[in-house]
């Protein structure tokens, strides 16, 4: 299987017309038709219908479509790993970070490498840890920031750990003492966020451990929407600390400290796909991240492009 018949599959594919996709392919038609022809040959299937002046795919040809797409999507990202061999402080780097990280986190990080770095270009694309873990996986992101998972292709380099925060409005009778007993959170209504993420699933384990069943009024998929809840008195929340750092400072949450052994902890990690090489943005950023939180990379940072 060749390159350019996967372009001529692509084209034809995207146009709707041999005609048209060699003309944008800067092909004799004849050329594009063989080059499709054989490529059928090879997979023992017909991957267009031929309808006089225009084609469409078969279900074969639907079928086939998404990998040739990913082939050349993999050949492009081979052609960038290789221009950016020639200069460390040029390239693009995709990264892969958790919601709340990417919110709270990943932005003054990324600032400080950019200040750095002002001549790589990155690309932010976000969603649950297991999401980000799943982009890793398959190539689609260089690095991920998540909570910690584990999967044999991926390094999950351990960052710091993220403190969840029981919070209240400013009237709220906790945030007189500033403490509350597991039990009393037990009769408060909560509002939660993303019950299907390892922070809920942390929190309801350690309602578990201290024996109680948590009231919980409302979840949200959204934390600013939860803080604005929360303020409003219509509930108390358990947040992680980094994102409510400024409603704290504007007295609009009030923090409550509970005994030791109920307080939630998250651990973050920096995810990379098991390679021989990496790029320079990668192992930059990479440096990056060991100076902000001292994390041991030293099975990954040296195998340079």
């Amino acid at each position: 299987m060749e390159l350019r018949q996967l372009e001529s599959f692509l084209a034809a594919a995207r146009i709707g017309s041999f005609r048209g996709a060699a003309r944008a392919s800067f092909v004799s038609q004849p050329s594009l038709s063989a080059r499709i022809r054989s490529l059928e040959r090879e997979l023992r299937t017909p991957l267009f219908h031929r309808m006089g002046r225009g084609v469409r795919l078969t279900e074969a040809g639907e079928a086939f479509l998404p990998f040739a797409e990913r082939a050349l999507e993999f050949l492009d990202k081979g052609q960038e790993a290789v221009r950016q061999t020639l200069d460390a402080q040029h390239g693009t780097i995709t990264i892969g970070s958790a919601r709340t990280i990417g919110t709270y986190m990943l932005p003054p990080t990324l600032d400080r490498f950019q200040r750095r770095h002002p001549q790589v270009s990155a690309r932010i694309r976000t969603g649950r840890s297991t999401d980000v873990l799943a982009m890793i996986v398959d190539g689609v992101v260089d690095v991920g920031l998540s909570r910690g998972l584990v999967h044999s292709d991926v390094h999950s380099i351990y960052l710091y750990d993220e403190e969840i925060v029981l919070v209240t409005y400013p009237d709220h009778p906790f945030a007189e003492t500033r403490y509350a007993r597991i039990s009393e959170v037990a009769r408060q209504p909560l509002i939660l966020y993303d019950p299907s993420s390892t922070y809920f699933l942390l929190i309801n384990q350690a309602c578990r451990e201290a024996g109680i069943v948590p009231k919980i009024e409302t979840t949200l998929d959204s934390i600013e929407a939860t803080k604005r809840m929360v303020a409003l008195g219509l509930g108390i929340s358990f947040l992680p600390l980094s994102a409510i750092r400024g409603e704290v400072e504007m007295g609009r949450l009030t923090p409550i400290d509970m005994a030791e052994k109920h307080r939630v902890y998250l651990q973050t990690h920096v995810l990379v796909r098991r390679a021989q090489h990496y790029s320079p943005p990668v192992l930059a950023f990479l440096e990056l991240l060991r100076e902000l939180h001292g994390c041991d990379l030293s099975g990954v940072v040296g195998k340079a492009v």
